[in-house]
C-alpha cells in the first residue's frame, strides 16, 4: 500500500512509497482503513526533531476510518465500525487511569504500542507515529486507540477530533477551566489555537484575544469566536486596554519558551497560563524566585487537552452536531496523500489552519 514515510530527520521531506505492508492485527489489535487524516503540527515536530520518534516511521496521528479486521480478544470494536484514532488512549487500570482519574497521562499505549512496528517495507520494520501512522491507506492499532462513532459523521470531521480539536478545546475547558465572563488570550491561531478559541467561547469567556504574527490567521480567528486580535507587538496595549491588570487565562499553542513566557506575563496575579504547544527539550523557560510566590499565578501543561478520549470525543461531536463547534470551517485545505510535503510547507508559511488528507 501507499504511505508517507520518514526515513531520516536529516531531511524535511517524507517519501511517498507504495511498497509498505501492514501487519495483521494481533491480540487486542485492529486494522483500520484510513479514510481521512489531519496534518498536524506535531507531525512537523517529528520532522524538525522537536519530538522523538523511532525511524523509519509512517507519520500521521490524527485520523479516522473503518475497521477492516480484528485480532484475538477484541470485544469493543467490530469489522465495519467507523472509528476515530486516538494517539494516546487510557489502559483503564494504571494509577493514572483508575487512581488519580487522569487517563490522559496513561503512558502504557506509548510503551506497548508506539515502540512496536506494525508496518514493513520488505523485511525492514517500520513504526507508526505514536503507535498509529495515519499517512497510510491502512493502520494496525491497539483496540483501545479506536473510538467508535456514528456512521453519519464525515471522516474529515472525525479526523480533526482525533487530535487538534480535542487538544485545543480540551485545553480551554478541561485544563485551564475557563470560566463564564472571564478574559482569555490565545497565542497561536493554527488548528489547535483556533480550537482553543472555540473552547473559550463555549466556556463563556467574554473577552477572547487571538495573538499571531500572521495577519490572515488573526482575521480568521475572529470567525471562530475571538473578540479581538493583535500581533505580539500589540499585545501589551491590548492587555492594558481590555483588562487593566492582565487576562484571567492564557493559552499558549505554539511551543516556544518565549511565547510561554509571554503567556505568563499576560495574565493577572492569580491568573492561569495553560501551555499546549509542544516545545523542544533544550528550550528553557525561566522565572525569578520572587515572581513565582508574589504573583500566585498558575502555570499548567495540557497534554491532549487533558481529555479522556473515551468520553470527550463524543462530547465534542455532540457540540459539533448542535452547531456549537465549527469544524467544517477549520478545514482550509483538502489534499491527496501525495501532497503531504506541500501541506507542511503551507503550515510553516502560516497559510492554513488545518489540512486534511482524504483517501
Amino acid at each position: 500500500m501507499k504511505a508517507a514515510v520518514l526515513f531520516s530527520t536529516e531531511t524535511d521531506r517524507l517519501e511517498l512509497v507504495d511498497d509498505i505492508t501492514i501487519l495483521d492485527p494481533g491480540p487486542q489489535e485492529i486494522t483500520v482503513k484510513i479514510m481521512a487524516s489531519g496534518v498536524c503540527h506535531s507531525d512537523l515536530s517529528i520532522l524538525n526533531k522537536t519530538m522523538p520518534q523511532e525511524l523509519p516511521a509512517v507519520l500521521g496521528h490524527e485520523g479516522a476510518g473503518i475497521v477492516t479486521a480484528v485480532g484475538a480478544g477484541v470485544q469493543r470494536v467490530k469489522e465495519g465500525d467507523h472509528v476515530i484514532i486516538a494517539w494516546t488512549a487510557p489502559c483503564g487500570f494504571c494509577i493514572n487511569c483508575s487512581g488519580r482519574k487522569r487517563p490522559e497521562l496513561c503512558s502504557s499505549m506509548y510503551t506497548t504500542g508506539a515502540l512496536t512496528p506494525r508496518f514493513r517495507q520488505g523485511t525492514t520494520p517500520v513504526h507508526g507515529m505514536s503507535g498509529t501512522g495515519t499517512f497510510s491507506e491502512y493502520a494496525t492499532i491497539q483496540e483501545r486507540a479506536a473510538i467508535v462513532i456514528d456512521d453519519d459523521v464525515p471522516f474529515e470531521i472525525a479526523a480533526l477530533i482525533g487530535c487538534g480539536v480535542t487538544t485545543g478545546v480540551g485545553a480551554a475547558v478541561n485544563c485551564a477551566k475557563v470560566t463564564p465572563g472571564s478574559s482569555v488570550v490565545v497565542f497561536g491561531c493554527g488548528g489547535v489555537g483556533i480550537a482553543a478559541i472555540q473552547g473559550a467561547r463555549l466556556a463563556g469567556a467574554s473577552t477572547i484575544v487571538a495573538v499571531d504574527v500572521v495577519e490572515q490567521k488573526r482575521d480568521l480567528a475572529l470567525q471562530f469566536g475571538a473578540t479581538q486580535c493583535c500581533s505580539p507587538d500589540e499585545l501589551e496595549d491590548a492587555r492594558t486596554e481590555l483588562t487593566g491588570d492582565g487576562f484571567d487565562f492564557a493559552i499558549e499553542a505554539i511551543g516556544l519558551a518565549k511565547t510561554m513566557r509571554m503567556a505568563w506575563d499576560a495574565i493577572r496575579r492569580g491568573g492561569t497560563a495553560c501551555i499546549v504547544g509542544a516545545g523542544r527539550e533544550e528550550d528553557k523557560l525561566e522565572f525569578s524566585a520572587f515572581e513565582v510566590f508574589f504573583n500566585e499565578k498558575t502555570l499548567v501543561g495540557s497534554y491532549y487537552g487533558s481529555s479522556d478520549v473515551r468520553s470527550d470525543f463524543h462530547r465534542f461531536l455532540r457540540l459539533w452536531k448542535a452547531g456549537q463547534l465549527d469544524l467544517e470551517g477549520m478545514i482550509t485545505r483538502r489534499i491527496a496523500l501525495e501532497e503531504v510535503n506541500s501541506a507542511f510547507d503551507a503550515m510553516e508559511a502560516g497559510e492554513v489552519v488545518r489540512t486534511v488528507i482524504t483517501f
